[in-house]
């Protein structure tokens, strides 16, 4: 039997994708890193903590079937998504 520790850290590759607003630019900046949370961290707070400063900020979660969690992230300036895959 494995006895799993509280403090296990689980590894993510999150993908950030930033979304330009201006009309007629499709274009998106990208950008890729790997990460290591607590086993049961909570994605959305990890988000929420970047934008704390934010004014305006909305969150969309969507778990995906392949166990991916993406969150879109709208504010006040911008329209971001961060994808998490589990290692």
């Amino acid at each position: 039997q494995i006895i799993q520790e509280e403090n296990e850290m689980q590894e993510y590759e999150v993908i950030r994708e930033m979304f330009n607003l201006c009309p007629g630019n499709q274009m998106r900046d990208i950008f890729i890193e790997e990460i290591a949370l607590p086993d049961q961290a909570d994605l959305e707070s990890y988000v929420r903590e970047k934008f704390k400063n934010e004014e305006q900020l909305t969150i969309e979660r969507t778990d995906k079937e392949d166990g991916s969690v993406v969150f879109d992230v709208m504010t006040a300036a911008i329209h971001q998504r961060y994808t998490f895959s589990r290692f």
